[in-house]
């Protein structure tokens, strides 16, 4: 008797999974949950056990394909091995003739373009405008590389374009002197005084320690900021919890657990959801400023940039100081442009106070 296994219910929020690895091949005798199959979801990879056992009879989802929760994904049953469906035959580009021959004139692939024209036909000015843009270099016809848009990867292409086409995100910055800082800190890092800074200045400015949802403006009561990671794989954002509730030593503990966890790929589902404000530091790497983007639904983001020696002036006098750059980035839909000053400012003195 044959079993058609469907993608599950992952989580709460979690519509939709892509199929990160297989983790079984079309006739192998496997037993009720032995590993099935890893779904890339939420930035996070969960892997999945096999319901029954039995033979593998069909693989119905090619790894990198995203699908929606319920979607038929395998079938497993004893017997014979069930013959592999027939492949969809290839979406025909929509393009004239005409268009055809100025492509092939041209050198460009009409199959990499995205037409502007009607119904998504391909017009004689998108094949120029790609043309003058690659140089008439069509890809495929020199030296290249190319990978699937797949995993956290995608993850933040997705997330990434739904942030920009819906916030009206606008950034404010300012430079920080972190001398005394530098000098009180020891052997910690900037990163949990920068998290405490944060915590006090949302308090303050709690419009910044928000969601949009939908029509409704909701203003969180609680701290969970979000510590934005870089990976292997992309950029994640593991959340620390309570961040009001945590000393010193606790914030710089908990950011280097996450940031750890997230390098592994080892972080649950739930330890990368729920954020209520988001923070970026990228040390050495961060560049002298940056426009961070904000992690849609939040309203806010700060970045902290690298600190180096530079002039400054101080009393009238130019002295050498550790400076660095702060950026906030909000959406201007709730925070107006004062209040997110007023908030930076706050975060700044706190960080100058070396408190």
């Amino acid at each position: 008797m044959a079993y058609e296994f469907r993608l599950p219910d992952l989580g709460e929020g979690v519509a939709e999974g892509e199929i990160s690895r297989w983790l079984v091949e079309v006739g192998q005798e496997i037993a009720e949950d032995d590993p099935l199959v890893e779904v890339q979801t939420d930035k996070t990879t969960v892997e999945i056990p096999s319901p029954a056992g039995g033979t593998v009879a069909r693989i119905l989802v090619a790894e990198g394909q995203l699908v929606p929760v319920g979607t038929p994904l395998v079938v497993i049953g004893d017997g014979e091995v069930a013959p592999e469906p027939p492949a969809a035959p290839a979406e025909r580009v929509k393009a004239t003739p005409l268009v055809r021959k100025i492509a092939a004139e041209l050198g460009v692939d009409l199959a990499v373009l995205a037409g502007t024209g009607p119904d998504g036909r391909i017009t004689e000015e998108d094949v120029r405008r790609f043309s003058a843009l690659s140089g008439g270099q069509a890809p495929g016809r020199g030296p290249e590389r190319r990978v699937p848009l797949r995993g956290v990867r995608r993850q933040i292409a997705q997330h990434l374009a739904t942030a920009h086409r819906e916030v009206p995100a606008v950034t404010v910055v300012e430079e920080c002197d972190f001398t005394d800082l530098a000098a009180a800190r020891g052997g910690r890092s900037y990163l949990p005084y920068l998290l405490r800074a944060v915590v006090a200045g949302l308090k303050e400015f709690p419009e910044l320690n928000a969601t949009l949802d939908g029509e409704e403006i909701v203003f969180w009561e609680r701290y969970d900021l979000g510590i934005a990671v870089q990976t292997d794989e992309g950029l994640v954002v593991p959340v620390l919890r309570g961040a009001d509730e945590k000393s010193l030593d606790e914030l710089e503990a908990e950011a280097q657990r996450l940031a750890e966890g997230a390098r592994a790929g080892t972080l649950r589902p739930e330890e990368l959801r729920g954020s209520t404000f988001t923070v970026t530091s990228a040390g050495k790497l961060g560049g002298l400023f940056a426009t961070p983007l904000v992690n849609h639904p939040e309203v806010g983001i700060l970045g902290l940039h690298r600190i180096a020696p530079r002039p400054t002036v101080v009393e009238g006098e130019i002295v050498v100081r550790e400076i660095g750059w702060l950026a906030c980035t909000f959406d201007h839909r709730v925070v107006d442009g004062a209040r997110a000053s007023g908030f930076l400012l706050d975060v700044i003195a706190r960080l100058e106070a070396a408190e």
